[in-house]
């Protein structure tokens, strides 16, 4: 009995992740073709992306750091899916938890980094959680929907940072210097640790503790939707409020408190940023993508924690391989539409079982 439990579990686990797999298999190979088409070989191209991200140790690093803020805002995505909510403001959210965390770290200055770097932490980490409860409150309170919302607030996101960025955490202001583009900087009690200081193999990477916080908000994120009564409730929202409501179970509160874990670890990206790399927050232009990029981390990963995990370091193979694969003379618009085939194709998996999802929840409400 508990060996064809085992093994349901196992074919359970397999078909889960069946699709991502054929996706990712014809992403390559729809590439190839136009890796072929350009006139390159795309056993050179595919060697360089290989060879370039995971090549070495130092390159491992490269890849992982540019996974952490993708495996951060991938969570993100995948935990707002999980009540039926589209989180599209992960972009915000990670703008608004950088600021918070430049802001904590400037006020908290002078305390020693077993102090400080949880404070900055926590900030990055409501400062996210805020800006996505709002969407989460609209969408509860008065219908809004949640698309629209968090679209528009990636927009205030951004220009509420630059504003911070000018008239209020800009060196000129604090330190009465020569006006930046630029937060000051933080302290370095506030800054994560580089792996290479651990492992001095890591090299010339900048990779820091920040894949271990991603990793471990991950496994956080299944134990709270796979083992506690929460993470029941918001998934049973997510499959039919109404059924959900039927139960006892307030579809309002789980909305809300959904999104506001949801915008938590997008804000916990824009801190990995800040605390792990740069060290301060740009006056920017347009936003880095790290929030739209989530979610096809979110969805080659199949909204579940640990897939989100193994996605995100796909993408961070495909960031970090991109460069090596230009020097062979590949366009680097060969990896964006190997990311598109990938993303198409389970999209289109997605929609199939939405669309079934959809028409059950009409026949139970009739029932």
């Amino acid at each position: 009995m508990a060996t064809n439990k085992k093994d349901n579990m196992f074919k359970k686990f397999l078909d889960s992740f069946k699709i991502p797999f054929i996706a990712i298999l014809l992403g390559f190979l729809i590439g190839a073709v136009f890796i072929i088409a350009t006139g390159n070989s795309p056993f050179v191209a595919y060697g360089a992306l290989l060879n370039g991200s995971l090549g070495s140790l130092p390159k491992i690093g490269e890849t992982l750091l540019k996974s952490t803020p993708l495996i951060f805002t991938g969570l993100a995505v995948a935990f707002a899916f999980k009540t039926d909510m589209f989180n599209i403001g992960a972009e915000g959210q990670y703008l608004v938890g950088a600021i918070t965390t430049v802001a904590a770290a400037y006020v908290f200055r002078g305390l020693d980094s077993y102090l400080l770097i949880p404070l900055t932490l926590i900030a990055g980490m409501l400062g996210g959680a805020f800006w996505a409860s709002i969407a989460g409150i609209l969408k509860a309170k008065l219908g809004v929907h949640e698309v629209i919302v968090t679209i528009m607030l990636n927009y205030v996101g951004l220009n509420l940072s630059n504003y911070l960025v000018r008239l209020v955490l800009n060196p000129a202001v604090i330190n009465g210097t020569e006006a930046k583009a630029h937060t000051i900087l933080i302290p370095e009690a506030a800054r994560l640790t580089k792996l290479k200081t651990i492992i001095p193999a890591f090299d010339y990477s900048s990779v820091n503790t920040s894949i271990i916080i991603a990793i471990v908000c991950a496994i956080i994120a299944y134990f709270i939707l796979y083992k506690t009564t929460l993470g029941y409730e918001i998934r049973a929202v997510g499959h039919s409020p109404l059924a959900a409501e039927y139960g006892g179970i307030s579809v309002s509160k789980n909305m809300i408190l959904s999104m506001a874990i949801s915008g938590a670890f997008a804000g916990l990206a824009g801190y990995a940023q800040v605390a792990g790399l740069v060290y301060k927050v740009d006056q920017v232009a347009s936003s880095p993508g790290y929030g739209f990029t989530g979610i096809a981390v979110a969805l080659v990963g199949k909204e579940h924690p640990i897939g989100v995990i193994a996605s995100g370091i796909l993408f961070g193979i495909l960031a970090n391989g991109e460069r090596h694969m230009q020097i062979e003379g590949i366009p680097k618009e060969v990896v964006g539409i190997i990311q598109g085939v990938i993303i198409l194709f389970i999209a289109g998996d997605q929609i199939v079982k939405y669309l079934i999802n959809r028409k059950n929840s009409k026949k139970e409400e009739v029932a």
